[in-house]
């Protein structure tokens, strides 16, 4: 009987499951694909948050995001009790909520682009995804609404986010700590050198 059939069986059984396994493999990175699809698309209520307090600047009206409640707009002043927001941010991705300090309302964005407060922020339409822009800005897109970002007019307006892009001035905004409350640069530390020093160097120096 020939070899032959035998060692064909062989190659066979070998191509087919090297075929199984990267077909395995590819389910295996597809899997972890969609799972970091939607729990960036989706806030994961069981992860532990974080929360900061900071203030929003606008770059087109050179004052700060304040809410008073139902309505947001970009005229705060620095330091101002209204344009303090507690940020809520999610360990996973990029989400956030932004609540003010004072109003306890939540900045959200309904279903027409507006940009409204509301006291509950536990719906999608209040949750925003932060964007590093190269600038050093940062721009916030609705984690429901594809592509419409919160932004304000020259006036300290909302403007409507199916109007808004990346690229305008309306959305960039930066973080600031409010005004006295930065936080105290590290100190320096000096190395105080004394006689006693100087003469146990030079002993040193002289044994080696």
């Amino acid at each position: 009987m020939s070899p032959l059939p035998s060692r064909f069986f062989y190659l066979c059984l070998h191509f087919l499951v090297l075929y199984f396994q990267i077909q395995e493999s590819q389910q295996s990175s597809a899997d972890f694909r969609f799972y970091i699809e939607n729990h960036t698309r989706i806030s994961d209520d069981l992860s532990r948050k974080q929360v900061r307090i900071y203030q929003l600047y606008s770059r087109t009206t050179g004052k700060h995001v304040q809410i008073l409640g139902k309505k947001v707009n970009a005229n705060g002043d620095d330091g101002g009790k209204y344009a303090l927001l507690v940020v809520e941010t999610e360990t996973f991705g990029s989400h956030i909520r932004i609540k003010g300090k004072e109003s306890e309302h939540y900045i959200c964005m309904n279903d027409k682009g507006k940009i409204v407060g509301r006291p509950d922020g536990r719906k999608q339409e209040c949750v925003f995804v932060e964007e590093f822009l190269e600038n050093n800005y940062t721009a916030l897109v609705s984690a429901k609404y594809k592509g419409w970002y919160l932004g304000f007019n020259r006036k300290g307006r909302p403007k409507k986010g199916s109007r808004t892009t990346q690229r305008q001035q309306e959305v960039h905004f930066m973080k600031r700590h409010p005004r006295g409350r930065e936080d105290p640069p590290e100190g320096f530390p000096f190395t105080t050198v004394t006689k006693r020093s100087r003469r146990a160097r030079r002993l040193k120096a002289r044994r080696t």
